[in-house]
């Protein structure tokens, strides 16, 4: 048995700078939760006591966003105690991911209704966890790079091995930043951001009082106005000496998540819900783990193949920017338009909150389209240790 599974509503919260940013001192599960309660909240003929699955990507699932945090965010939103959840994990595609999960539950029928997504505070849990054990034979003849030396490196390896310059990388970032400022100023993310406001308690060590600041964040805080190559020019490397990847062409680290809620196509018609997209295909593929990034290379012609679509038939596609040098070299190789490509920025501007990367780029890629009036969109994006992810929509 198969089945179409329709999105009915997707949603994000604003993503914030990791460490020093908005969401600092938000817990992820609080974050979570508010995505999913605010999502929800735009489908009011949808009972929650209907849903019958939660699943959640988180890429570090530990500390403040461990302990299956889909089921305790799920419980934070005041949802029914019937109402399961689940957290999985795939790194950088898992918020999208989930969704592929869920859609398959729905496909064959085993549920009818579920929410999807993913989260990440990598302000509150680091890259690689707060305490990472990597088995050592990771450093032996036949070392995982993506493992032992961290993704900059193979950053660096696919620049070199595509010819990608320093200057075809920091063109690309300042775009990227460009389009984002472009897209803010012009309210292109109001439908897809869910605001949050954020409290900061201030102590007064002389009163003895604390006092509260309230802060209502609406956009995504990576964007940077008035940045020039000239300015990108002076970083320097922090992976390898005399290499080209720097800290501005580069993802940033982030702060962020969103949800989705799928159903099918029966559900949809008895509960009258209004749906905004289908999801045709979601495919995942396996690379070189030193040349991480050409992930989607790999992932887009079997979603593709999977949907029986072509590559022309896309209208709007977000390429996750894990680094400018990657997501170069799989619009290069794979002959992708650039103007279809990120119209919105990427993550060099946007930030990559990893597992709940993929929940903030389908929102962006459904609203996205919708406004051009495309009918197909994809989400796609290269995985730690070498693989990709790509999953395509029809925009209804």
């Amino acid at each position: 048995m198969s089945q179409n599974v329709y999105i009915v509503a997707a949603k994000r919260t604003p993503v914030g700078k990791a460490v020093r940013g908005v969401f600092r001192h938000t817990r992820p599960d609080d974050m979570l939760a508010f995505a999913i309660k605010e999502t929800l909240a735009t489908v009011p003929q949808l009972d929650p006591v209907l849903i019958e699955d939660g699943i959640f990507g988180c890429a570090m699932p530990e500390g403040p966003q461990g302990m299956n945090v889909a089921r305790i965010s799920v419980l934070l939103a005041g949802l029914p105690d019937s109402v399961p959840g689940m957290t999985i994990n795939r790194f950088c595609c898992s918020g999208i991911e989930s969704m592929s999960l869920l859609a398959s539950r729905i496909a064959t029928g085993a549920i009818d209704c579920g929410i999807a997504g993913g989260i990440e505070s990598m302000s509150m849990v680091p890259m690689g966890g707060n305490s990472m054990s990597g088995n050592p034979n990771i450093f032996n003849g036949n070392a995982d790079i993506a493992i032992a030396y961290g993704m900059g490196i193979t950053a660096e390896i696919v620049a070199k091995q595509y010819k990608i310059t320093r200057e075809m990388q920091d063109v690309f970032a300042l775009e990227s930043h460009n389009r984002a400022i472009h897209a803010i100023d012009n309210g292109f993310f109001k439908n897809e951001i869910l605001p949050y406001e954020v409290v900061f308690r201030n102590p007064n060590p002389a009163t003895g009082l604390v006092a509260d600041k309230k802060l209502l964040v609406e956009n995504d805080e990576g964007p940077r106005r008035g940045s020039d190559l000239a300015a990108l020019a002076r970083l320097k490397s922090p992976f390898a000496a005399g290499g080209s990847v720097t800290a501005a062409n580069s993802s940033q680290m982030s702060d962020g998540g969103g949800c989705a809620v799928l159903v099918s196509e029966k559900f949809m018609k008895e509960h009258k819900l209004e749906p905004i997209a289908r999801l045709v295909s979601y495919q995942v593929a396996g690379v070189a783990p030193d040349v991480m990034g050409i992930g989607p290379v790999a992932a887009i012609p079997k979603a593709l193949k999977a949907a029986g679509l072509k590559q022309d038939d896309m209208g709007w596609i977000e390429l996750n920017e894990a680094f400018a040098a990657q997501a170069l070299a799989v619009i290069d190789t794979l002959k992708l338009d650039p103007a279809k490509v990120n119209p919105n920025g990427g993550a060099i501007a946007l930030g990559h909150p990893l597992g709940g990367t993929g929940a903030v780029r389908v929102a962006t890629a459904i609203n996205g389209a919708k406004r051009l009036g495309e009918k197909y969109a994809m989400v796609t994006m290269c995985i730690g240790t070498g693989m990709g992810a790509a999953g395509i929509l029809e925009v209804l």
